[in-house]
């Protein structure tokens, strides 16, 4: 008997999916910030065992949208939902609360659904205890799990749960594939990292990070990214006086990069402004936002 089905891994912004989603998989695969938001795009992290592929999906955090770009944020949680053969929701212990309509939206889900509140560490028993309870009751959940994502604890025991309400099914990827996304997606993601912990306020949730260039040579790969933005002052605060800012994001994000390829790497950014770009619906289709 073979199991394989998708865990879709829902909840508010800092909740805390990426890193579970990261612990789970045993690779990072999404980056990590102490913003909010930082995840726009579904990423697939897949697990293989002789007897079991877990297909696990971070996905953006649960937001009322403000922009084309939040709406094919929601559009891809939403998509979570309905696919989910596991469907895990997330909540922060010190901040759990959802609103009805996203209630309702998990409510709609036909898999199972495992409750974890996660940050336990920065809570006491009772509370936790509650939370779990209270909030289990309202997404009717089948398994209700305290776990602290970051130190990693009760994510075997969580896992084993996870596996025990797999369908049986034949693998739905290659046993070696690790994920569905491509190099290029990851260095873009990995760039954006960088800005993320660089730079506060509007500036990271402005930019959009592009790989238009990927040379593959023997000894290096030469790897050429635009920084969009949408203001020729955020370019200004990006790029830093006498380029300082934009060099200081290249050789940390460059570091990262080839950890991540196992090879050297040449890496160009450039910042361009295209104005508005988060609300523009033909970008956001060309960038994979919205179908």
């Amino acid at each position: 008997m073979h199991k394989a089905g998708y865990i879709n891994i829902i909840g508010k912004p800092n909740a805390g999916k990426s890193t579970l989603c990261n612990v789970l998989v045993g690779e990072q695969l999404s980056i990590i910030t102490p913003k909010a938001s930082t995840t726009r795009h579904r990423i697939l992290g897949i697990v293989n065992t002789d007897d079991y592929q877990a297909v696990f999906s971070d996905t953006p955090g649960i937001i009322e949208p403000a922009y084309k770009l939040h709406e094919g944020m929601m559009n891809a949680v939403k998509d979570s939902i309905d696919d989910a053969d596991v469907l895990i929701v997330l909540v922060d212990v010190t901040n759990p609360e959802l609103k009805e309509e996203h209630l309702k939206m998990i409510a709609s889900s036909k898999a199972p659904v495992i409750l974890i509140v996660n940050k336990i560490d920065l809570s006491d028993p009772a509370t936790v205890t509650k939370v779990m309870k209270e909030i289990g009751a309202k997404v009717n959940a089948k398994e209700t799990f305290a776990v602290s994502a970051l130190k990693g604890l009760n994510a075997d025991s969580l896992m084993k749960q996870i596996v025990a309400y797999l369908p049986e099914h034949e693998p739905f990827f290659p046993k070696d594939q690790l994920t569905d996304r491509n190099t290029r997606f990851f260095v873009s993601e990995i760039v954006r990292e960088k800005i993320f912990n660089n730079f506060e306020k509007e500036i990271p949730y402005s930019t959009e990070v592009i790989v238009h260039d990927y040379k593959e040579d023997k000894d290096i790969d030469r790897i050429y990214a635009y920084i969009i933005v949408e203001r020729d002052s955020q370019k200004g605060i990006l790029l830093g006086k006498n380029g300082e800012s934009i060099k200081r994001i290249g050789i940390e994000a460059r570091k990262d990069i080839e950890a991540f390829i196992q090879k050297r790497v040449f890496l160009d950014l450039r910042v361009k402004v295209e104005e508005n770009w988060r609300k523009n619906e033909q970008k956001l289709k060309r960038w994979g936002y919205l179908e």
